[in-house]
Formats: structure tokens, sequence, C-alpha cells
């Protein structure tokens, strides 16, 4: 999009904008955006070529991404309506709607609950490895009776059990967060991530408050509300800086404290700062510079590895896909998750398809789809990228791809 180009095309967006009576800070909110970024929109200082944001801008005024880009192919045939299967987190989501033990709560005398505390902890690995692996029908499966357990464990245990039956809680309410984010339902997330971290108080682990205000973070990202993900990283940042300062730096607090900065990454990101998306994402490479190793403290995976695979992701939605490329196809994430491999193949198949690269782009997303099947069919960037690949293809569209799209309900 040339100079020209963009300045016309912001006075289109500053004119339906107000043709619907909206101000720029409603229209930004609604996208998930800063107000300042739609400003530099409407006055073509920020050229929009994307056809994701495109899509967003197009939601949010209510109108056809032709009204606003002429030249956007229209989708190749209307589709047919969806009938969605459930959703592979359906039992966990009820599992957590309401209080968890209201039974609890009305006995007058609540016998002490007898519990093998390795078993316990052996399930709720087991639940982590799940979610590392995107096998989410399965972790949804296993979170029904787990988590009842484990409410009812922690408030009736006796003794040095209660604290590590609260931990142990905590750890899995993060697991399922983690897994809801993941699926895109954020509200879901949302609750999980605050059930973890006041279970993390009451069992007196510190560091995994903040791994779950870590997860938080993550669902308000989802959920569009920036300003809440800024606030709820940046409060956790500033307090574990002093905490790592004022003593030995160990490993787990690293960790935390490079994961938060990766949150805080992703937001600058989302609302269109590369300056300060880009400041955290170095931040966060200082600290696994610190680390010296890929680790799994907390399950945050976090280390060098995972420091570029998140710069490719912030990379793509900034719309810097060539950077992206570049940094992602040096990646050797053999030892890192099957989720962490799957996401890093996305996240290079998103960035082909911004350069139109399509075989490429549909390569790499077949090879996420092998490895994380869950993963790639329901993440809504996943989807996005695959419905832009089908819009630029058209009527020439392979059955590789259209099969995808079928797959992921990615259809235009």
């Amino acid at each position: 999009m040339s100079a020209e180009e963009s300045r016309a095309f912001g006075l289109r967006i500053a004119e339906l904008r107000k043709q619907r009576g909206m101000k720029q800070e409603e229209l930004a909110a609604i996208l998930g955006r800063t107000a300042s970024w739609l400003s530099q929109v409407e006055r073509g200082v920020q050229p929009v070529n994307r056809l994701d944001v495109l899509r967003m801008l197009a939601d949010g005024l209510g109108v056809p991404i032709q009204t606003l880009r002429p030249d956007t192919p229209a989708p190749a045939s209307v589709p047919a309506e969806h009938v969605g299967a459930p959703n592979d987190l359906d039992q966990a989501r009820l599992t957590i709607s309401g209080y968890p033990v209201p039974d609890v709560l009305l006995a007058a005398n609540v016998a002490e609950s007898v519990v093998d505390v390795g078993e316990l902890k052996t399930a709720v690995d087991a639940v982590w490895k799940l979610a590392h692996e995107s096998r989410f029908a399965e972790l949804s499966s296993a979170i029904g009776p787990l988590i009842p357990r484990l409410e009812r464990a922690a408030r009736t245990a006796q003794g040095a059990d209660q604290p590590t039956l609260w931990l142990l809680l905590s750890r899995t309410y993060q697991a399922l967060s983690a897994a809801f984010v993941r699926q895109d339902e954020p509200d879901a997330a949302w609750l999980a991530a605050d059930r973890s971290i006041s279970a993390a108080e009451r069992s007196g682990e510190v560091l995994h408050v903040f791994a779950g205000v870590y997860r938080l973070a993550q669902a308000f990202v989802r959920l569009k509300h920036l300003d809440q993900g800024e606030h709820a990283a940046t409060t956790a940042v500033n307090a574990l800086r002093q905490y790592v300062s004022g003593a030995t730096a160990n490993p787990e607090a690293l960790s935390v404290l490079g994961s938060l900065h990766l949150a805080l990454a992703l937001v600058h990101a989302r609302s269109g700062n590369r300056a300060d998306a880009r400041r955290e994402i170095e931040n966060a490479r200082e600290i696994s510079g610190k680390l010296g190793a890929d680790r799994n403290d907390l399950n945050l995976e976090f280390g060098p590895t995972n420091v570029d695979i998140q710069a490719v992701s912030i990379a793509v939605d900034l719309g810097d896909a060539g950077e992206a490329i570049d940094i992602g196809e040096r990646i050797n994430a053999e030892q890192l998750s099957i989720e962490r491999r799957a996401r890093l193949a996305m996240d290079l198949g998103r960035a082909c398809a911004q350069r139109r690269q399509s075989g490429e782009a549909l390569a790499y997303l077949l090879e996420a789809e092998k490895m994380a099947p869950e993963l790639i069919q329901t993440h809504v960037a996943a989807r996005n990228a695959i419905r832009e690949l089908i819009l630029i293809a058209g009527r020439a569209a392979s059955p590789e791809l259209k099969a995808l799209a079928d797959r992921a309900d990615a259809q235009p």
C-alpha cells in the first residue's frame, strides 16, 4: 500500500466510523487496539496490509472487507451453515462452574480426607502433559473428577499435606487456564487463572501466584482487555524484579519473570506498539541468557529457545513476516513440548501467508496440525491464516487446503 493509498484508506475508515457515531476510543476498544493506533491508521501513517487486520476493521465497522479494500478477493463460494461439534473443554467448563464443593460449607463436621498425595501429584503431572501436547479432550476428561477431589482434599486434609494439596490445585487450574486460552475460551481461562492464584497463595508457594498472574494476563489478551493484561503483568514484573535483585536469583524466579516479560510483549504487539513489544522481547532474552538453558519451571517452558519462538509470534502479530521467517527457520525446538513446536510451525505458516507464499504456508500449517491437531483446528490465529490462504487462492485452492479449512471450520 503506497502512502497515497494509505491516506485514502484511512479517510475511508474515519468516514465509516463517524457515520456510525463512534469515537476513535470506542472503535479502538472494539478492535482491541489503542486509540493512537487507530488515529495513525486514519491519518495514513500506519498502513494496513494484512488480511486479518482488514477483517478486524471490517467487523468492527460492520461492513464487508471489500468496502474497505475493493481489490480484496471475495470468497470462492458461500459455505453451508456449519454445525459445530461440542468443544473439547465443555466438560472442564462445567466442572469449574459454581462453587466446587458446596457440601463442605454446609456440613457441621466434615470428615478429614484420606488422600494419597503422591497419586494426586502424578495425576496433576499427567494433566500438564496433556496440556503441553494440546490433547484437550483427554485433559477435559481428566479434569472432571480431579478438581473436585483436590478442592475437597485441600479443605479437609490436616497437617503437613494441606499446603501441598493447595499447590496441586493451583497447578491444575493453571493447566486448565492454559488450555482454555488455546481453545479461545478466555472467559473460562480468566476464571481458572484467578482460582489458581487463590490456591497458590494458600499453599504459601509465592512463585506460583506469579505464574497464575501470567496465565491471567494471557486470558486478558485473548479477551482483548489489553489494559488489564498490561496492568496484571506489569505489577507482577515490578514486584518480582525487586525480589530477584534483592536475593539470589534462583532459576524458577527467573523463569517466571521472563515469562511475564513475554506476556507484556504480546500485549504491546496486539496493541500495535512495536517499540515496546521489541523491548519486552529483549528483556525476556536477557533473562533467558542468565538461565543459559531451556527449562520448564512451573510448566512455563521458559528459556532461550522459547523466547525465540515468542519473538516469531510477536513479529507475525506486528506484520513483520520476513523477520518472523528469518528467526523461525533457525530455531531447533526439538527439546520443547509438542505444543511449542506446533505453535512455531503455525506461526511460520501465518508469516508465509502474510507474504502470500501459499505453498510454504500450507506446508507449515499441515505440519503443525500433524503434531497437534486440536491446536491448529481451534486456534483463532491459525484459522485466520487458513481463511486468508483460501481467499488468496480463490477457485484455485488445492484439495489439501480446502480439506484443512473444512477440518478447522475456517472457510471464509
